[in-house]
């Protein structure tokens, strides 16, 4: 985000993203070829519509009617939040809505991994299942299928990175219990996956 968008998110906790552009980018097959995973970004921030873009294709409403999303969901639970972490502040992105509302003020990227590029990269989303949201199932079963969900998620902004000519990174290893206690996570919050997105190191755009 720019210096003036973050300053508006700090005064109303919330920020109001523009609408996806759901055209352009590159055929699926080329970025099916063009995916992979970069541990080395470029520090600028992401600009308002790309960010847009991004979180639409994570898991944006792609069809209004239903308010079903560009990532499956197990059973149609969308139990699965995206968190966005920033240097200006946490956010979570609101699907129906198409905008962020603000969790948590300050830097938390590092506590987003383990590997030294966390705290720099300009966007690291956290994937946060909300197991109240899978009804009877099972520990188990919910346990599986958020992560899976999870998943599906982390493609999809795999391929719209490659399409966009973004970095990108799916990670695992992070602790848990501290991330969590700074976000304020409720016991049936669970983090699954981070995943860390910006420009590539070698970019000049």
């Amino acid at each position: 985000m720019s210096t003036t968008e973050a300053g508006q998110a700090q005064e109303t906790g919330a920020i109001r993203l523009p609408p996806p552009e759901k055209v352009g980018g590159i055929p699926l097959m080329q970025a099916l070829k063009a995916r992979h995973s970069t541990r080395e970004f470029d520090g600028r921030a992401l600009p308002l519509q790309v960010l847009s873009n991004l979180l639409w294709a994570a898991n944006g409403v792609n069809r209004a009617g239903t308010g079903q999303r560009t990532a499956p969901s197990a059973r149609d639970w969308r139990e699965t939040d995206v968190l966005v972490i920033t240097a200006e502040g946490t956010y979570r992105y609101d699907p129906p809505t198409h905008a962020m509302s603000r969790m948590v003020a300050g830097d938390l990227r590092p506590l987003t991994g383990v590997q030294d590029f966390v705290a720099t990269a300009p966007v690291n989303l956290v994937y946060v299942a909300d197991l109240d949201r899978t009804g009877e199932a099972s520990a188990e079963e919910a346990a599986f299928y958020s992560a899976t969900d999870a998943g599906f998620i982390a493609q999809n902004v795999y391929l719209y990175c490659a399409s966009a000519g973004l970095a990108g990174v799916v990670r695992g290893q992070l602790d848990r219990a501290a991330l969590g206690a700074a976000l304020g996570l409720g016991p049936n919050q669970r983090i699954t996956l981070a995943q860390s997105v910006g420009y590539p190191a070698d970019s000049d755009k």
